[in-house]
């Protein structure tokens, strides 16, 4: 019922493109390897930069001369892939971000209010999944303490993007187990009085839920994300089942990551991103070469369609 995943160790050299701009490039270690996340020229970049370190303009995604690459404003599911009227061949330098909310728009941030201090703290990511449906991981506190935060990149800095909402209820799976963290999963409903939550955007979009049963090959490579201050972006890996066995985790602490927790897997699939996992726990936090477990999203499809259906939006 779940994934394990290599956690990227992510190391940042100064280096320079081809045309001489100084930029920032990103590498993971995965299995003592290094692979770039960014190659090249950058043209799977998806985000919303506009200009290079030095100043050079970056090209739209709408742009003529982007037209034939894979990755372009003219594509059917354009939205769905973040794809829109911003930059395209661009990496953010080292000042900035390496991610933007544009880049993960199903992310969401859950706040948790707490009256001794009057105001409310960041508990853990969730995602949007339908405009009025959120998943997270199953360590919430009360529904009329939480709130949701969808489309801010700075976790503490309002943003005209946003969308803020309150819970009506959640659900945490029945066997959820608070030793083991199985069903590791919990729904929320966005409370509403006009029938309709989140509203579509660029900085707002629920990500697509897998048909049941989709296995993805081992080692196809997703995105996570989550907050710090900002938003961020990392890639890792899907292991193989096979190593995803009882024996590969026996002694090791579970240690909950309450402040990622909850957060999106996301990974291509037919020429969308697809939700396959939620941030569950790690052998410690973000270690080099130390598998995350994720909830799998696929074997819940049925519990998520079947509360939906049982508590209409009205």
């Amino acid at each position: 019922m779940k994934y394990l995943l290599i956690v990227p160790a992510f190391l940042f050299f100064p280096l320079r493109n081809p045309d001489n701009d100084k930029v920032q490039q990103i590498f993971i270690k995965l299995k003592y390897k290094y692979q770039e996340c960014v190659q090249g020229s950058g043209q799977n970049y998806r985000g919303t930069k506009s200009v290079t370190k030095s100043g050079s303009r970056c090209l739209s995604w709408d742009s003529p001369a982007v037209k034939r690459k894979l990755n372009n404003a003219w594509r059917s599911d354009a939205l769905e892939l973040g794809l829109g009227s911003h930059s395209f061949n661009c990496i953010s330098s080292s000042q900035e971000s390496r991610c933007d909310i544009t880049d993960q728009p199903w992310q969401a941030a859950i706040n948790v209010y707490q009256p001794r201090r009057r105001q409310h703290f960041h508990r853990c990511g969730g995602v949007l999944i339908d405009s009025c449906w959120v998943l997270s991981a199953a360590t919430l506190d009360k529904a009329d303490r939480l709130e949701v935060i969808l489309g801010r990149t700075f976790r503490k800095q309002n943003s005209s993007s946003e969308q803020i909402f309150k819970v009506e209820k959640y659900w945490i799976h029945e066997k959820f187990d608070n030793e083991t963290f199985d069903n590791d999963i919990a729904l929320l409903k966005l409370k509403t009085d006009v029938g309709i939550c989140a509203v579509n955007s660029p900085e707002v979009l629920p990500a697509c839920l897998p048909e049941p049963g989709l296995v993805l090959p081992s080692w196809t490579e997703c995105e996570i994300s989550e907050y710090s201050e900002r938003v961020k972006r990392g890639y890792v890996r899907l292991w193989p089942n096979e190593r995803c066995v009882p024996e590969v985790l026996s002694g090791r602490p579970i240690t909950p990551q309450h402040g990622d927790s909850g957060g999106p897997l996301v990974c291509r699939n037919n020429d969308r991103m697809t939700l396959m996992g939620v941030i569950s726990w790690g052998d410690g936090c973000g270690q080099r070469d130390k598998p995350g477990v994720y909830t799998r999203v696929t074997n819940y499809i049925s519990w998520i369609n079947g509360k939906i259906k049982a508590n209409p939006v009205l």
